[in-house]
């Protein structure tokens, strides 16, 4: 792959969206791309190419040990949280049992009450504004979108609150695939075996009982994986999501006028965040069975695919005119398609945090803004999820509740 697009650096960051058009008139719909330390992959890009690869299961499988560079993969490989080998996770399972593991976890997660899951949200909302609200000003990323979905989640799944800001500092660092990665992989594991223990013990009314409750004859290690992957899955994209959607709330005219307006802006602005900036930008991945063809590349059997759910939500073929709203079109990729997308029901435990993290926000301090000029926010140097490294705002103090 003489021509291939090393997939980080600062564009990423700052202009992904030129960046995925350059690809896609440089290479076409489907890009070679070098991950860390060189190792090769195919960066899908075209929505219709997308939807062929996550909708065909069998040719493009999720099974990570069809990979044919794992040989040239070294041990303290900073993408292999991201990137398991031999990782008993539902990630990496394929046909029939992922269709069983999938079910136990839907299960699990539909079983949360709705008013409830609100409660919680609102109270750690709350509690977060609480500590911010007499000071005039704040930083809305550090100190509360990276704080909210993951204290939730925890309480749903059935951690004492105490444990929460451990489990932060662990998923963000796993998260970001730099040299923590492992450590905070490794912190995450302890705490969910922790946790698995306790409720084999004593059950209770929470997730992970639940899931040791499935008939599926699932082992501790299977649920131990596939928590870590809710976790992470449902936190920091969760977290992206509240910032990204403020962000968007506070510095775009097309919500500017009807920031203060009512309810619908919020769902609007979330919206669009998942067309134009969604947090998960692009996921490792799938893997060709057998040799192919994909967007006029000849794709190798064991090549690694990655999807670009970013660069398919702005092909051109689907979205015309980008400056329009998306009117509640949700036919984006930001959740995944196929047998592999993300679960209905974690979908909606996302969505109800993310909206009532942002609606506390706009009720408890009504005249927000940001502290800094919008050209100067920056974003995380992340390939994989976009999001930003801080939020400054300013507001007229209000006391505590």
């Amino acid at each position: 792959m003489s021509e291939a697009v090393p997939l980080g650096g600062p564009r990423f960051q700052s202009e992904p969206s030129c960046l995925y058009r350059e690809m896609r008139r440089d290479h076409g719909s489907v890009v070679p791309v070098l991950l860390d330390g060189d190792l090769p992959a195919w960066l899908v890009l075209g929505y219709r190419e997308l939807h062929q690869v996550t909708g065909d299961p069998v040719l493009f499988s999720r099974d990570s040990e069809l990979w044919n560079q794992w040989e040239n993969v070294p041990d303290d490989w900073p993408l292999l949280p991201m990137i398991g080998h031999r990782q008993p996770s539902i990630l990496y399972t394929v046909g029939e049992r992922h269709r069983q593991r999938a079910a136990m976890i839907s299960n699990a997660l539909e079983a949360v009450d709705a008013f409830e899951l609100r409660h919680h949200a609102e109270r750690f909302a709350d509690e977060l504004i609480d500590a911010v609200c007499a000071s005039g000003e704040t930083d809305l990323v550090a100190h509360y979108a990276m704080l909210l979905p993951v204290r939730v989640l925890a309480r749903l799944y059935g951690f004492p609150d105490e444990d929460g800001p451990g489990l932060v500092t662990a998923l963000n660092d796993m998260i970001d695939g730099r040299e923590r990665a492992l450590a905070g992989q490794a912190h995450l594991a302890g705490a969910m075996g922790q946790l698995l223990a306790d409720r084999k013990k004593e059950p209770a009314n929470d997730v992970v009982s639940r899931m040791l409750a499935d008939d599926g004859g699932f082992t501790d290690e299977e649920i131990v994986q596939d928590l870590m992957v809710m976790l992470a899955a449902g936190h920091q994209p969760t977290a992206d999501w509240i910032g990204n959607s403020i962000r968007l709330m506070l510095t775009d005219e097309r919500f500017a006028a009807s920031l203060f307006g009512g309810r619908n802006s919020v769902a609007e602005a979330m919206n669009e965040v998942l067309w134009e900036d969604t947090p998960t930008q692009n996921v490792a991945g799938r893997w060709a069975s057998r040799d192919t063809h994909l967007g006029g590349r000849r794709v190798r059997a064991g090549d690694l695919l990655l999807l670009g759910l970013q660069g398919a939500n702005s092909d051109p073929q689907v979205r015309t005119d980008a400056s329009t709203l998306t009117g509640g079109n949700n036919a984006h990729f930001s959740f995944g398609h196929g047998e592999h997308r993300c679960p209905f029901p974690a979908q909606e435990v996302a969505e109800v945090i993310a909206r009532t993290g942002i609606e506390v926000v706009l009720d408890r301090l009504p005249d927000i803004d940001l502290a800094v000029p919008a050209e100067s926010l920056a974003r995380r140097p992340s390939p994989w999820l976009r999001g930003l490294t801080e939020l400054p705002v300013r507001f007229t103090p209000v006391p505590a509740l």
